[in-house]
C-alpha cells in the first residue's frame, strides 16, 4: 500500500475542503502546508499538493517545487484553485507559470474551481484584490466572468463541488 500525504495550504477554506474530501477518499494523511517541511514529505509514495492561485502562482508551492530534485522518485501531484470557471486557456497559464517544463512532464497538474470570500482575505490580501476590483469596474466591455467577480465582492461565492476531485483520485489509483 502506497503511503500518501495530502497536503495544503488555504487562505479562505475552499482549498481545505478539497483536500479534506481528497484525504478522506484515498486514506492519505492530511498535512497542513505552512506546518509541513520537506523532511515531513520524505516517507511518501504519493504528494498531492493543493493551494488557492493569487497573482497566478499556487500558494505555498514552493514546497513542491522548490524542492524537485529530492521529490522526483515520488508520484507527485498539484493541484491549484480559483474563483474562475476552468478553460483550456487559464489552466495551461496556470500550469507554464508554475511549473518548469521538466516538472510539467513528471508532476501531475489539476485546475479546480473554487470560490472568494472577501471577508476571509487577509489584510493585504484585501488591498490586491481592491486593485483587481477596481480593474474589472473600469473594463469597458466587462465578460460575465468579470461581472461574477464583481459580485462577488459583495457576496461570497462558492463553486466547490466534488466531483472536481474525480480526475485527482483517478491519478493516484492509477499508480
Amino acid at each position: 500500500m502506497k503511503k500518501i500525504a495530502v497536503v495544503y495550504r488555504s487562505k479562505s477554506g475552499f482549498t481545505t475542503k478539497y483536500a479534506n474530501w481528497i484525504s478522506k477518499t484515498i486514506g492519505g494523511d492530511l498535512l497542513h502546508g505552512k506546518e509541513t517541511k520537506i523532511e515531513d514529505l520524505l516517507g511518501y509514495d504519493v504528494i498531492i499538493y493543493g493551494g488557492g492561485i493569487y497573482a497566478g502562482g499556487v500558494n505555498g508551492l514552493k514546497l513542491i517545487t522548490g524542492n524537485y530534485e529530492k521529490l522526483k522518485g515520488k508520484k507527485l501531484i498539484v493541484f491549484g484553485l480559483g474563483a474562475s470557471p476552468v478553460r483550456p486557456e487559464i489552466y495551461e497559464e496556470v500550469k507554464n507559470r508554475n511549473l518548469t517544463k521538466e516538472q510539467q512532464e513528471r508532476i501531475a497538474f489539476f485546475l479546480l474551481r473554487g470560490g472568494f470570500d472577501n471577508s476571509k482575505l487577509t489584510f493585504v490580501d484585501k488591498i490586491l484584490m481592491q486593485g483587481m476590483k477596481i480593474y474589472l469596474k473600469r473594463k469597458k466591455e466587462p465578460t460575465d466572468d468579470d461581472r461574477d467577480m464583481l459580485n462577488a465582492y459583495a457576496r461570497p461565492v462558492d463553486y466547490t463541488d466534488k466531483k472536481y476531485i474525480e480526475p485527482i483520485i483517478n491519478e493516484v489509483i492509477n499508480i
